[in-house]
């Protein structure tokens, strides 16, 4: 095959950019999981935490170390899903249930939503970048 847009047809490229995301992926599910883990540290958040750094080990072992700036990504899940879960607020909201009403007091989305976004923008712009430095950089001679 033939490379697209003036890329080189090494046969080595696209599946060492693909494999460098994958491991991202990774290790943005372990920064997810310990996230989650810490969120409900008092109730199954043990297990979460002792599941992230399970995989963190093997992840360390197995994979490039410059991967693990998807962890930092990963971090942003939780709070996508609190900004989510507080979609209504801020302040009391009422929802119609079988015999009445259930009221919940709920946050402003936004922070988490801001804190959310920054997160996963900088761990996807150190994975980009290192990435983009570690192909660039020449192969030490013996």
């Amino acid at each position: 095959m033939s490379g697209i847009g003036g890329m080189s047809g090494m046969s080595g490229d696209g599946s060492d950019r693909t494999a460098e995301w994958g491991w991202f992926l990774a290790w943005l599910l372990v920064g997810a999981c310990g996230g989650i883990g810490l969120a409900a540290i008092l109730t199954v958040g043990a297990a979460f935490v002792v599941l992230a750094v399970v995989a963190a080990v093997l992840l360390l072992r197995k994979g490039p170390r410059r991967a693990v700036v998807g962890a930092v990504s990963g971090l942003a899940l939780p709070l996508f899903y609190l900004a989510y879960l507080n979609r209504g607020g801020p302040g009391e909201v009422c929802h119609a249930v079988t015999g009445g009403q259930s009221c919940t007091e709920e946050y402003t989305p936004v922070p988490f939503l801001v804190a959310g976004a920054l997160l996963l923008a900088v761990g996807l712009v150190l994975h980009a970048t290192t990435g983009r430095h570690g192909r660039t950089d020449p192969v030490p001679r013996r």
